[in-house]
């Protein structure tokens, strides 16, 4: 059984609760209380609408939103914090894995795809440029390769 109520309950509350808090001194009031939280609060309302309400397809954007903005917040707060490309894809690449794992549909290619790229991203080892390094030649033709890969697991037919 299916309810509509949960995402614009909990997204009221969340909204409520934001300009709430804006109104008392807090300690990180400036970091905390911006646009990132209110990504927060939305990934948050689809994360509970897709639990409560058995609506799996919330799961996606509501990791996305989710994860997100907790980037951005810790991105401001954190020293440490990656701020690189590769968090990106980690976070897309999370919201399909989580999605498949409830589902069991599709999204399983794209989240191994975009967590793989994450995590070469996120290391000293990157296979691209020992390709590059051992192959010269490849060097200007490897993203002409990966359009027509591309190309390929499109038209291709089941």
């Amino acid at each position: 059984m299916k309810t509509q109520r949960i995402f614009p309950g909990v997204l009221l509350i969340g909204v409520g609760c934001y300009y709430l808090l804006q109104q008392f001194s807090l300690p990180y009031h400036k970091q905390l209380l911006s646009w990132p939280s209110l990504l927060f609060v939305i990934g948050l309302a689809f994360l509970l609408q897709a639990h409560f309400g058995r609506e799996h397809s919330m799961i996606f954007p509501g990791v996305l939103l989710t994860g997100l903005a907790i980037h951005f917040h810790l991105d401001v707060i954190v020293d440490w914090w990656p701020s690189h490309w590769g968090i990106y894809t980690l976070i897309v690449g999370l919201a399909f894995l989580f999605s498949y794992f409830k589902n069991r549909k599709d999204g399983f290619v794209p989240a191994i795809v975009l967590l793989t790229l994450s995590l070469m991203s996120f290391t000293t080892i990157n296979p691209i440029h020992w390709l590059v390094e051992g192959f010269s030649f490849i060097q200007h033709l490897w993203p002409i390769f990966l359009i027509v890969v591309g190309i390929f697991l499109i038209l291709r037919k089941k």
